[in-house]
């Protein structure tokens, strides 16, 4: 069993809260969105609330801001999810959706198997990332690191 899995968060600054039609296929999105993420293979877990998603976990003062918090047994499963499957279609329209993100809109770094981290400890991975680039504190798609040990 491993030792480690993979954390990722990503947040965003929505164009117009979710109940505007700017905004409509978006929200339309997120059930079957993740739905997918669910099943995907190497899944672990993802931050939400009794509405079955977390677009009502506040970061901040901002209430079109939005976060996404989740965990994978590994890079590659999450990589595959992402960019490979039908998730990649909603990521092609994130201009569409949301404002520019001033710094690393997305971090991820390795967690202790069953770990499940919270708001403020992705908020400080992202910040850290922002700081200091890409380390093995946080750490992107493009610079990744191996899980510790």
């Amino acid at each position: 069993m491993a030792e480690h899995e993979l954390a990722q968060v990503n947040v965003a600054r929505l164009v117009a809260p979710l109940d505007d039609p700017a905004v409509a296929d978006f929200v339309a999105g997120l059930e079957p969105v993740n739905a997918l993420a669910d099943a995907a293979p190497g899944f672990v877990w993802r931050l939400q609330t009794e509405t079955g998603d977390a677009t009502d976990v506040r970061v901040g003062d901002d209430a079109l801001v939005i976060v996404n918090l989740s965990v994978w047994t590994g890079l590659d499963p999450l990589r595959e999810f992402v960019f490979r499957s039908d998730h990649a279609g909603f990521l092609r329209r994130r201009r569409e959706w949301f404002s520019p993100w001033e710094g690393p809109p997305a971090a991820l770094w390795w967690v202790p198997e069953g770990h499940r981290p919270d708001v403020d400890e992705a908020l400080d991975r992202l910040g850290r990332l922002a700081d200091e680039g890409p380390t093995a504190h946080a750490f992107t798609f493009r610079t990744p690191f191996p899980p510790p040990g």
